[in-house]
């Protein structure tokens, strides 16, 4: 898998990471991003480190730093919810409404037959996200999701409780009813991504590509415009979690 060079300085890389491709080596061996730092040096001494996830499945924006200070500071951008995110995703079905936001606390769940799972939970911990419908092909629509909130699995939740409508192939959250389509994957892709610097920096802004998979479907929207915009303020207690969306 070729990894696309979306952003690069001194101490910020952002890639457009395959969709399949882990993060970390799987138990069962095989091949994964971890595997391929050392390519992405780049002339650097470290190997970056990953500043937050992304589920296997999902393709597009990943930001990694270059050195320690790097990685602390983005990793504090992220914390406090500083960071634009835009994703772009393929529902089983087709929303009513043009747009909207989903408010739907998420707490994670165990069982010893079917492994863990967000659910949501009144009690869990808050996650908002903000929807807009793009496109509508064959019974399946192109949403985009602008999360407030960076929980365990938030979209992917968020699809299929708070629209009603699961994205195409996730083989937790989804019905099953689309595996006529033939993809492989969960049909999740991180668009966009703005973080700021502060000081004299600019920010790191950067955009991935519609995947090719996407384009098969016959989602044709324009790669631009997908610049992250001003989220209104969620609550106190809506800092991201470590894991992915």
């Amino acid at each position: 898998m070729e990894l696309e060079i979306l952003f690069e300085d001194g101490e910020a890389l952002v890639i457009d990471k395959p969709g399949g491709l882990p993060l970390d080596t799987p138990r069962a061996g095989g091949p994964s991003l971890e595997d391929r730092l050392d390519e992405l040096k780049l002339g650097f001494q470290r190997e970056p480190a990953p500043v937050h996830r992304l589920d296997r499945d999902t393709s597009g924006c990943l930001l990694l730093a270059r050195n320690p200070k790097a990685l602390k500071r983005f990793s504090v951008a992220f914390e406090e919810r500083k960071v634009e995110k835009v994703y772009l995703g393929v529902v089983a079905g087709v929303p009513e409404e043009e747009e909207g936001t989903i408010q739907l606390s998420l707490s994670k769940v165990s069982t010893a037959k079917d492994g863990w799972r967000m659910i949501p939970a009144r009690k869990g911990k808050p996650a908002v996200t903000h929807w807009r419908k793009l496109e509508v092909r064959d019974g399946l629509a192109l949403v985009e999701f602008r999360p407030e909130t960076g929980r365990t699995h938030q979209i992917r939740v968020h699809a299929a409780s708070g629209l009603g409508l699961p994205l195409l192939g996730d083989p937790v959250y989804g019905s099953g009813a689309d595996r006529a389509r033939s993809v492989r994957r969960t049909m999740l892709h991180a668009a966009a991504l703005t973080v700021p610097r502060g000081g004299d920096k600019a920010p790191i802004v950067a955009q991935a590509p519609m995947p090719s998979d996407f384009r098969a479907l016959g989602f044709t929207t324009p790669d631009a415009p997908l610049a992250p915009s001003p989220l209104p303020d969620a609550a106190p207690d809506a800092a991201p979690d470590a894991g992915d969306e």
